[in-house]
């Protein structure tokens, strides 16, 4: 038989990238809302993508030697990220966590081999962000453990560079808007950066939980993982603000609701931080240009949330469940089906 080219990894961190991008939804005006499905990273996250850029560059600048140590205080993803680029690279690593991050995370974390260290949760049940990085910070002083540090270090925003390329390879436009939750500022900031250096004249919108302190103001408990920045917690550098034209605040019970909405309509599990960026899209299309493309960057699984969003009981014990807000934001994306169904009909009967 002839030979062919054998399409074939040997190592996790080669399947990296190249996600792809869903249309949710599309308006009559041709505006249409996508999805960029970075779950179909290894370990289910975005976040993979800098934890490799970070270890990279640590091995280069010779702050990580073989047979390393890296500890990072993580809220999940950023954990999972490192602990497979440890593995494959031949380094010890440990996350500080607590019980605010999701369960399926941890245990992720744990299967491939990290150590966890446990801080106790934040008075009102919020992650305990400023305790996790303190511990953390003791740890590396102690053991000499490389502590990546992913609100500061550049090489977090770094690692998007190659999600802002397969942005512009995958479309035949550029991107008008993009929207994603800001957290470490790696994903947003990174991708929009590099966007714009490639010449986009991209509008870029952050989207925070209510109670996050990034776009000011006091902050307060929220359930969502992955993004915010606590009452007491330096903001780190990574937060490009000149990067961000526009910053919204989502609470818990719409982020929530839209992520079960996307779900009932795609089969496709998102995280909470993605439903609430994805309920910014949505309200947001209606007002864009006609022909418009807007991408939401969905950074994580929903299926890591099996318990928490996509649990009614769960929601329920922390009066989190509204029906009615799951029931505004299927109309939303059903009132985008019907006003393509108009214009289609308006085409057919005048040609226009």
């Amino acid at each position: 038989m002839p030979r062919r080219p054998e399409n074939v990894v040997r190592c996790a961190s080669e399947l990296i990238g190249a996600t792809p991008l869903l249309e949710l939804v599309r308006a009559g005006t041709g505006t249409r809302l996508l999805l960029k499905l970075e779950q179909f990273n290894p370990t289910g996250s975005a976040k993979v993508r800098m934890a490799r850029e970070m270890v990279l560059h640590a091995e280069r600048t010779g702050e990580l030697r073989p047979g390393g140590h890296i500890v990072e205080p993580t809220s999940g993803n950023t954990g999972t990220g490192l602990a497979l680029i440890a593995l494959e690279r031949g380094y010890t690593f440990t996350a500080v966590v607590d019980d605010h991050a999701a369960k399926d995370k941890l245990r992720a974390m744990k299967a491939m081999g990290a150590h966890l260290v446990s801080v106790d949760n934040a008075a009102g049940g919020g992650p305990s962000t400023v305790e996790r990085r303190r511990i953390a910070a003791e740890f590396a002083a102690r053991t000499g453990a490389y502590q990546p540090d992913q609100h500061n270090n550049p090489h977090n925003n770094a690692g998007y560079r190659d999600l802002a390329a397969e942005l512009l390879a995958d479309l035949d436009t550029d991107v008008d808007c993009l929207v994603g939750a800001v957290g470490t500022g790696g994903s947003l900031c990174g991708t929009v950066e590099e966007l714009r250096r490639r010449g986009s004249g991209v509008y870029a919108i952050g989207v925070e939980p209510v109670g996050s302190t990034i776009f000011g103001g006091a902050g307060g408990s929220y359930w969502q993982t992955g993004a915010g920045s606590p009452a007491g917690f330096p903001i780190g550098a990574n937060v490009k603000y000149d990067a961000i034209d526009e910053g919204c605040r989502v609470g818990d019970i719409d982020a929530f609701a839209t992520a079960r909405v996307v779900a009932r309509r795609t089969g496709i599990l998102v995280g909470g931080t993605a439903g609430a960026a994805i309920q910014v899209a949505l309200r947001r299309l209606v007002h864009l240009p006609a022909g418009s493309t807007v991408v939401v960057l969905v950074c994580d699984a929903g299926e890591k949330y099996l318990d928490t969003v996509y649990d009614d009981d769960w929601l329920c014990e922390r009066g989190l469940f509204d029906r009615a807000a799951q029931q505004r934001i299927a109309r939303l994306c059903q009132a985008y089906d019907e006003s393509v169904r108009l214009a289609t009909y308006r085409v057919e009967r005048t040609g226009a």
